[in-house]
């Protein structure tokens, strides 16, 4: 059985673990990573980097490599590849399972405003505070790059290219963060109001908590839409296990 991960999650990571671990006999693990991060954590097993030139080449990709099972643990806003993955696993006729974390939840004493794109964020922002601390990744920095008035700290893992704000300063670091260390960074540069993506997960979720008990709002992007009608899942071991029950499946059909 040929697995193919569309991944560059935490989430995929972990799925990659638990098959290379206890995946059932003569099970190929191929991990695809979009190629976005210059030096990202590998997983175990196969590891493609790039696109595959849409639907269309994904679709192809998965019949050349006898693909049997597609699994899209993409990140929450990589929407458009979760589109093609539909497209294509319909196309080639291979059984798809969405792999999607939970997206964040609001609760008592958290002041969060929704947007629904980055433009819609930073129109918030001038109403809202002076000293951002920009937690969105670096691809999206030009839909801020005309607020000359706010200040902002963005957070990547790798250096953003303009256009970006022109008041910045750059903080180069990869999740997972602590609680205690997002505290301090609110402290340190007297952060008052966070933008962000709803990532979902724990990696980043601590400067929700450190938002909250500074009184900080915090604007939360909301997740692009998906393709609909796909199998989803909320964690690895869930994916792990419905990867198992594909596999004895065809082993059953087997002549």
């Amino acid at each position: 059985m040929h697995v193919l991960i569309l991944g560059g999650t935490t989430e995929a990571r972990r799925l990659a673990e638990l098959l290379a671990a206890g995946a059932p006999p003569g099970t190929r693990v191929t991990n695809s990573l979009a190629g976005r991060v210059a030096a990202p954590r590998l997983p175990p097993g196969e590891v493609r980097v790039g696109g595959f030139g849409g639907a269309e080449g994904l679709a192809a990709w998965l019949r050349e490599h006898e693909v049997d099972a597609l699994i899209d643990a993409t990140h929450p806003f990589a929407g458009t590849i979760s589109f093609h993955a539909a497209r294509a696993a319909a196309t080639a006729h291979v059984p798809l399972l969405a792999l999607r974390r939970p997206g964040w939840v609001p609760v008592p004493g958290d002041d969060w405003h929704e947007a629904a794109s980055l433009d819609e964020a930073a129109a918030l922002l001038p109403a809202l505070g002076r000293r951002v601390f920009l937690t969105t990744g670096r691809m999206g920095l030009a839909a801020f790059a005309d607020l000359d008035g706010p200040w902002f700290l963005v957070r990547s893992v790798d250096p953003p290219a303009p256009p970006h704000p022109p008041r910045m300063e750059v903080l180069l670091d990869r999740g997972p963060f602590t609680l205690d260390g997002e505290r301090a960074l609110l402290r340190r540069h007297r952060i008052d109001v966070v933008v962000t993506k709803d990532s979902g997960g724990t990696a980043t979720a601590p400067k929700l908590t450190a938002a909250r008990e500074a009184g900080v709002p915090v604007v939360v992007v909301r997740r692009p839409p998906v393709p609909e009608d796909v199998p989803v899942v909320a964690d690895a071991p869930a994916a792990a296990a419905w990867i198992t029950r594909r596999a004895a499946r065809d082993r059953n059909d087997r002549p």
